[in-house]
């Protein structure tokens, strides 16, 4: 009896197993497959190789190199310091603080509220903080509201990652004579190294895509950027701008460049998977 039960229980759970696994890829493929619909029309060599021209918005001639190019821009000088402001606190509160710190547990609060705080209030914040210091709509401001809105994110996905490291490992290296910081650096560091390239890449891409943060500090602009205090085009803005023109014509250039934001956060996330994949080798399994 306690043996049907537990084969009808598996079988249940399996069940429902499949039908998550088969309503998760129904929808990624089904938002692919809208995107891709109503953009293929439009998509064409100047979406990617030609600013807007004028009259772009009305349905001219143009393309969106100039969002490509400042999302790229933006989101890599914004990945870049949100990383190097989050590895040492990561590596404090696991290294230096000690797995059952209180303080190192406020910290880890702290990054918690402020994963979940909308981008939209990150946008407020940096936009306050701009006409505070007198800095206009530009690059350099969408960087600064970036980097906070994706800090919080990349500092638990890397802390998540360095706090499954065996403690024995850490006691090993401590053994031996090496100070913390080498421990951090020689022994941490490369053994979280796929783990921390995947965590890099999970912000980049959750800031490429966000457009509530950099509404009100980036700007927009239909040239390339050429300084930081320029204002710079993003994606997603491009995208709901172009949304919300009455053309058809523009509408449709609106899928093709979500589209193209797909396809280079598809990138970024096989890049992931193939730097960890190529890292792993490094770690002790």
């Amino acid at each position: 009896m306690r043996s049907s039960f537990n084969k009808f229980e598996e079988a249940v759970f399996r069940f429902l197993m499949i039908v998550s696994t088969l309503v998760v890829l129904g929808c990624l493929f089904l938002i692919i497959g809208t995107v891709l619909f109503k953009g293929i029309g439009s998509m064409d060599l100047d979406m990617i190789t030609r600013t807007p021209q004028g009259g772009y918005y009305l349905g001219k001639e143009g393309g969106v190199l100039n969002a490509i190019v400042g999302s790229i821009v933006l989101t890599s000088s914004a990945t870049a310091i949100a990383f190097l402001a989050s590895l040492p606190v990561v590596l404090y509160i696991n290294i230096y603080a000690g797995k059952n710190s209180r303080f190192a547990e406020l910290i880890r609060l702290s990054l918690d509220f402020l994963w979940g705080i909308p981008s939209i209030v990150y946008g407020a914040f940096g936009f306050i903080i701009m006409v505070y210091f007198g800095i206009s709509a530009s690059l350099l401001g969408g960087i600064i509201t970036v980097a906070l809105f994706i800090l919080p994110i990349m500092a638990r996905a890397m802390d998540e990652v360095i706090s499954l490291v065996p403690v024995e490992l850490v006691e090993a290296s401590f053994s031996l004579g090496s100070t913390r910081i080498e421990t951090a650096s020689r022994v941490v560091l490369r053994q979280t190294l796929p783990g921390i390239i995947s965590a890099i890449l999970l912000a980049f891409g959750r800031g490429i895509g966000d457009a509530a943060s950099v509404l009100f500090t980036s700007g927009f602009s239909d040239r390339i950027p050429l300084s930081l205090t320029q204002p710079a085009a993003t994606l997603p803005l491009a995208i709901f701008f172009q949304l919300g023109t009455p053309f058809p014509e523009v509408q449709e250039r609106a899928y093709a460049s979500a589209f193209i934001l797909t396809i280079i956060i598809l990138i970024v996330s096989i890049s992931a998977r193939l730097l960890a994949a190529r890292f792993r080798r490094h770690t002790i399994q």
